[in-house]
């Protein structure tokens, strides 16, 4: 600890060699924000009601670790009238973390009372609904999922994805991805495969449109109760890479150059939750934790490095190998993964194989053909067996389990 002895006084109280004067001298001087976090924690620790006064004062004090420090102290002192009337001036405090610890800390009720948290519906177990993704999700119950995993309709990109406008598309996202996080049960993972997008020019005399549609869906998820938890990049072969450089490369020429992309992000979310990931893992018996442990194969960096496949059928299909690492990463057997924008229904195939139960939805038929060829692949591995619906059908079944 580099907190050196400012002022002694008889009063002072020892905690861990440093008294409530130095550490005061400690706040109030010129020391780093480290020794000084660590001075407030001092005072806090002592859990002596006549500091109620002096943590009430720090904890509005303008640096977010200060008050943090401050506001744990209270939390000591809750139950008095006063603390709590203080805390609950404090709940819209514009640092997030001090925002979420007193969410958490003066939320009514216990813990979560979510039941049965590995179940998931058996009407919604290996289905393939054709139809509208969101009017499919519209009637699924609440806290269904356990993992969701897609790549969205390109922007504009495809004849089956023409909007108006960028905004637009981000608004579908928007309404895409609430219902993901309604259907998601507490605390789990949903896992966005997306990329910048380019729109053509209009013409030789107009700039083409490149639309950064990670980073704009970002803000949203945000919004909507997803709590960012890491960013994967797709990494392929540079030969799978449209070619964007060819131009630069014949006059090399400031300010023209365009790189090959050949990347794709893979956003992971959590639903957020007052409970810990050892919650979420509690609720699991200790065999299917055990079956469900990873294999020595899993990628230890943030870049995966994994090779685009072809489909005869549909066009921007996943790598098995893709759905195969975050199945494995974010969730266990047994559980129901899925996917709304199902495409050749790979993330489907992959599930079956790892002994997962899948729920997809897509709304091209000749996809849901496709991908209903493809996993009947692995029929064998499927229990209980796959059933193909149209989305009406789907509300009927839903209906009549209630």
């Amino acid at each position: 600890m580099r907190i050196q002895a400012m002022i002694t006084t008889p009063k002072d109280i020892s905690l861990n060699g440093l008294g409530v004067g130095q550490s005061l001298a400690v706040l109030e001087g010129d020391a780093p924000t480290e020794d000084k976090r660590e001075a407030m924690s001092a005072i806090g620790r002592q859990r002596n009601p006549e500091f109620i006064p002096l943590l009430m004062d720090y904890s509005g004090n303008p640096n977010p670790d200060i008050a943090l420090q401050a506001i744990r102290g209270l939390l000591v002192f809750k139950w008095l009238p006063e603390v709590r009337e203080r805390l609950w001036t404090l709940a819209a405090h514009p640092n997030d973390m001090v925002r979420d610890m007193l969410a958490m800390e003066l939320r009514d009720g216990g813990r979560s009372d979510e039941e049965n948290h590995a179940a998931s519906p058996d009407f919604m177990k290996n289905v393939i609904v054709h139809g509208d993704a969101l009017k499919t999700m519209a009637s699924v119950p609440d806290r269904s999922i356990h993992l969701t995993f897609t790549s969205p309709p390109y922007f504009n990109a495809r004849e089956y994805s023409k909007y108006q406008s960028y905004e637009e598309y981000l608004d579908f996202l928007d309404r895409a991805f609430s219902e993901v996080h309604r259907i998601t049960k507490e605390g789990r993972f949903f896992v966005l495969n997306t990329s910048p997008v380019i729109a053509p020019r209009a013409g030789r005399k107009y700039a083409s449109r490149r639309y950064p549609v990670p980073y704009d869906a970002h803000a949203r998820l945000t919004a909507n109760g997803w709590e960012f938890i890491d960013d994967i990049v797709w990494a392929k072969p540079e030969k799978s890479a449209k070619n964007r450089v060819a131009g630069f490369e014949m006059h090399r020429k400031p300010l023209t150059y365009k790189a090959n992309a050949r990347t794709e992000m893979l956003m992971v979310y959590r639903k957020k939750s007052y409970e810990l990931i050892d919650w979420n893992l509690r609720q699991y018996p200790e065999d299917i934790v055990e079956k469900s442990k990873a294999d020595d194969d899993f990628e230890r960096s943030n870049v995966w490095n994994i090779p685009p496949t072809t489909d005869t059928v549909h066009s921007a299909v996943f790598p098995v190998k893709l759905c195969e690492q975050v199945i494995k990463l974010y969730s266990f057997v047994g559980d129901l993964v899925f996917d709304p924008f199902a495409g050749s229904g790979t993330m489907g195939l992959a599930a079956a194989q790892l002994k997962r139960n899948f729920f997809l939805t897509e709304m091209n038929i000749d996809y849901v053909v496709r991908m209903q060829s493809r996993i009947m692949r692995a029929a064998h591995m499927i229990s209980p067996p796959m059933k193909i619906m149209h989305e009406s059908d789907f509300r009927r079944s839903v209906a009549s389990d209630e």
